[in-house]
């Protein structure tokens, strides 16, 4: 990906990501969607089944099909400045966008979870049925206690390999044990399971192209042996918000986070490196690829 150099002066637009993890024979492994490389954001790049939160998320129509109370997961997400509708929309917004770039569904029926969803349903909902009206009709209930709040990010003025803003809330979640994930070769051309190290390594090798909050995610990821050790990590704690602060050093991008000393914010929020420099065409530590799992 090329690096972006204009500054976008327009509000970030509210998103909702899932890191859908589980235990491969090599240890933790995470769900990649690689992006068509038409797509408008991110177009060949390696992300989580995500995207921006539509109206339609919070609808009557989504919102009576969730397990939890929008008053209940505005408190999971622990954002006072949205409101109980808005934070719902968050959760609704992960659940659809998973469903459509990945083919999987948190969901229930009758208050029970359950395993498979109807081979159509994907389809359907790629075709253009409202997310509402095919939950209605498949009596199903998102299983929102699935998703796990993990991190924010809010996308800095002068985005480093986008040309557009977000504001976008990252849910951890294990991966339905009994579904397989199905791209629609649309959106999505390809999903890939790795290892954040081997990911990472990938990406480091131009196998791959990443996003810096991939990036960073995947190195905070690389420290947990199993899904359940990095879920249980979430669950005890406030999500972090993360707003990287660039800015250029004798013609080259270097990107902080809270916790550098060139940021903002003096308090690191992830156990990972606080600042990643653009060389090849690869955001890298300073100190080295091995710097990812020093933490």
């Amino acid at each position: 990906m090329e690096l972006n150099q204009a500054t976008i002066d327009t509000p970030p637009r509210d998103a909702a990501s899932i890191v859908m993890i589980r235990d491969g024979a090599a240890g933790l492994e995470v769900l990649l969607v690689r992006r068509h490389v038409q797509t408008a954001v991110l177009g060949g790049a390696c992300v989580f089944p995500g995207g921006k939160v539509d109206a339609d998320d919070s609808s009557p129509a989504v919102q009576a099909r969730l397990d939890r109370t929008p008053a209940e997961l505005h408190a999971r997400l622990a954002e006072p400045d949205l409101s109980p509708g808005q934070a719902a929309a968050c959760f609704a917004a992960a659940a659809r966008e998973a469903f459509e770039e990945a083919g999987v569904l948190y969901m229930q029926v009758d208050g029970q979870e359950v395993a498979t969803v109807d081979a159509d349903a994907c389809a359907s909902l790629r075709a253009g049925e409202p997310f509402g009206a095919l939950l209605a009709r498949l009596n199903l209930t998102l299983d929102t206690d699935a998703l796990v709040p993990w991190s924010r990010w809010i996308t800095p003025r002068q985005p480093s390999v986008m040309n557009k803003r977000f504001d976008t809330r990252f849910f951890l979640a294990a991966a339905p044990p009994e579904q397989v994930a199905t791209h629609d070769d649309h959106e999505v051309t390809e999903l890939l399971w790795r290892t954040p190290r081997a990911a990472l390594e990938q990406y480091r090798d131009h196998v791959i192209d990443l996003a810096p909050p991939q990036i960073i995610s995947l190195a905070h990821l690389a420290r947990f042996a199993s899904a359940e050790a990095a879920l249980a990590d979430a669950r005890g704690r406030r999500p972090p918000l993360i707003q990287p602060e660039p800015y250029d050093e004798n013609g080259t991008r270097v990107l902080t986070y809270p916790g550098d000393p060139r940021h903002s914010v003096r308090e690191r929020a992830l156990p990972c490196p606080t600042r990643l420099r653009y060389h090849d065409k690869r955001f890298l530590p300073e100190q080295g690829f091995e710097a990812f799992f020093a933490f």
